[in-house]
C-alpha cells in the first residue's frame, strides 16, 4: 500500500535535485504542476521544436477540446470512507504499474534534451510507469532496452507506423522483440500526415546531427529540409502506407508473438472491429490533435468504446491528460491507464531525466490526492459513480 509518506519519501531525491538546481533565470521560481513545466520550457527550446511539439493540425480545434474535455467533467465524491492508505498500482496486459501511466510514443526527444529517449525510459522505468518508444525516435531500440532492462519489470512497448517497404516494417518488429518490448502500438490514425501549419511555416527537418536512430540505420531513412513544406510531412507522404487495412493486421501479427496494441481508435464500431482481428489493447487517441482537427476529443469517446469492447480488451485513453484528476476522470469511464505526451517533453527539456522525473511524481501526487478525496483507497474503487457528465 502506497501512504503519504511512502510517496513524499520515493520522491525526495527528485525534489532535492530540483530545487537545488537553477531551473530558470528566476530561481526563486520552481514548476509545481505540468502547466509551469510547459511554461518553463519554452526556455529551453528553440521556436521550430516548441513549434513542432506543441502545435496541433490546421486551427488546433480538437488540440484544445483535448484539454476542455476534462473540464467538462466534474466530480462527485465519496464521503466518510477510509483513504488513510492509498494504492495507485495496477496492470496492464498482465504487465504491473506503480500508477495507471504510460509514456506515449514521442518522436524526436532528443531535440529536447541530448539524453532524449533514454533519458525518459529511464525516468519511467525508476517509477514503475510504462514507456512506448516511437517508431521516429532518436535513441535506438536497443539504446533503450539496454537502459531500461536495468529494471527487470519495466513495462516497454514499440509504436510502429507500417512502412510501404514491408521489409523494413518487418525488420522494425522483429529488432523490437529481440529487444524483450512486451508489445507492439501500432498507429492507424496516420495513413497520412495531418496538416500542421506551424510545422509548414518553419520549414521543420532534424538538425544535421540528429537521425532517426531505427530507421537510419536500416535503410538510411531521414527527415530532410524541404522547401516551404515540412520534412516530416513529406517523409509520410514517401515512406508510409496510406492503403493499409483491416487485413494487413494478421501479416503483421505474424511477424513476432508480441501482442497488438491498436493506438487512434475514436468509433465504438472500430474498437470492436479491432478486437475481432486480434487486438489485445486498444488506444482511444486523436494523435494529440495533430492529424483530423474537429475529430472528437479522446475523452468524450472514451465510454462509448468501453461499453462496445465489453471487457473482452483494455482501453488505454492519450490526450489532454494535465493533473492526476484527469486520469482519475478517465479511470472513473472505463480506461485501464492513461497515456501522457508533451509534458514529458517540457520536463525532458527542463531537467532531462530528473524532470521526467517529477513531472510523473507530480501527477502521482495529485492522483494519491484526487483517490483520497474522492473517497478511493485503490485503483479498483475508481468507478463511473464518481462523475457527473456534462449534456449534450
Amino acid at each position: 500500500m502506497q501512504s503519504d509518506k511512502s510517496l513524499t519519501t520515493n520522491k525526495s531525491f527528485i525534489l532535492d535535485f530540483i530545487m537545488s538546481t537553477d531551473l530558470s533565470t528566476d530561481d526563486r521560481f520552481q514548476p509545481i504542476n505540468l502547466f509551469e513545466y510547459e511554461k518553463l520550457a519554452k526556455e529551453y527550446l528553440s521556436q521550430t521544436t516548441l513549434d513542432y511539439y506543441s502545435s496541433g493540425a490546421w486551427d488546433e480545434i480538437t488540440l484544445r477540446d483535448n484539454r476542455a474535455a476534462f473540464e467538462r467533467v466534474k466530480l462527485r465524491p465519496r464521503i466518510l470512507v477510509d483513504v488513510s492508505d492509498r494504492n495507485l498500482s495496477t496492470s496492464i496486459l498482465g504487465q504491473p504499474l506503480q500508477l495507471p501511466l504510460l509514456i506515449a510514443p514521442m518522436a524526436f526527444q532528443c531535440l529536447a534534451h541530448p539524453d532524449g529517449e533514454v533519458a525518459t525510459a529511464l525516468a519511467a522505468a525508476s517509477a514503475g510507469v510504462g514507456m512506448v518508444l516511437s517508431t521516429m525516435a532518436t535513441k535506438s531500440i536497443e539504446e533503450v532496452a539496454t537502459v531500461c532492462n536495468q529494471f527487470p519489470d519495466s513495462l516497454r512497448w514499440f509504436q510502429l507506423y507500417i512502412h510501404k517497404d514491408r521489409g523494413l516494417t518487418r525488420a522494425l518488429v522483429e529488432k523490437a522483440y529481440t529487444a524483450g518490448y512486451k508489445a507492439l502500438c501500432l498507429t492507424v490514425d496516420a495513413p497520412v500526415l495531418g496538416q500542421r501549419e506551424r510545422d509548414r511555416r518553419n520549414e521543420f527537418a532534424l538538425p544535421q546531427d540528429l537521425h532517426l536512430a531505427n530507421l537510419a540505420s536500416i535503410s538510411g531513412l531521414d527527415i530532410y529540409h524541404e522547401k516551404g513544406e515540412s520534412g516530416l510531412f513529406t517523409y509520410f507522404a514517401q515512406q508510409l502506407n496510406p492503403a493499409v487495412t483491416w487485413d494487413d493486421l494478421e501479416w503483421l501479427q505474424s511477424l513476432s508473438p508480441l501482442p497488438l496494441v491498436i493506438k487512434g481508435v475514436l468509433r465504438p464500431d472500430d474498437a470492436v472491429r479491432a478486437v475481432e482481428y486480434g487486438a489485445k489493447a486498444i488506444v482511444v487517441s486523436n494523435h494529440g490533435g495533430r492529424q483530423l482537427d474537429g475529430a472528437i476529443a479522446s475523452l468524450d469517446a472514451l465510454a462509448e468504446i468501453v461499453a462496445a469492447v465489453d471487457s473482452k480488451v483494455e482501453v488505454v485513453l492519450d490526450g489532454g491528460i494535465r493533473r492526476g484528476t484527469d486520469i482519475l476522470k478517465a479511470l472513473a469511464l472505463g480506461a485501464k491507464a492513461v497515456l501522457i505526451g508533451r509534458p514529458i517533453l517540457w520536463g525532458l527539456a527542463v531537467a532531462g531525466q530528473i524532470g521526467v522525473s517529477h513531472v510523473i511524481s507530480l501527477l502521482q501526487d495529485e492522483l494519491n490526492l484526487g483517490m483520497a478525496l474522492s473517497g478511493c483507497a485503490k485503483i479498483q474503487d475508481i468507478d463511473p459513480s464518481l462523475l457527473t457528465l456534462p449534456r449534450l
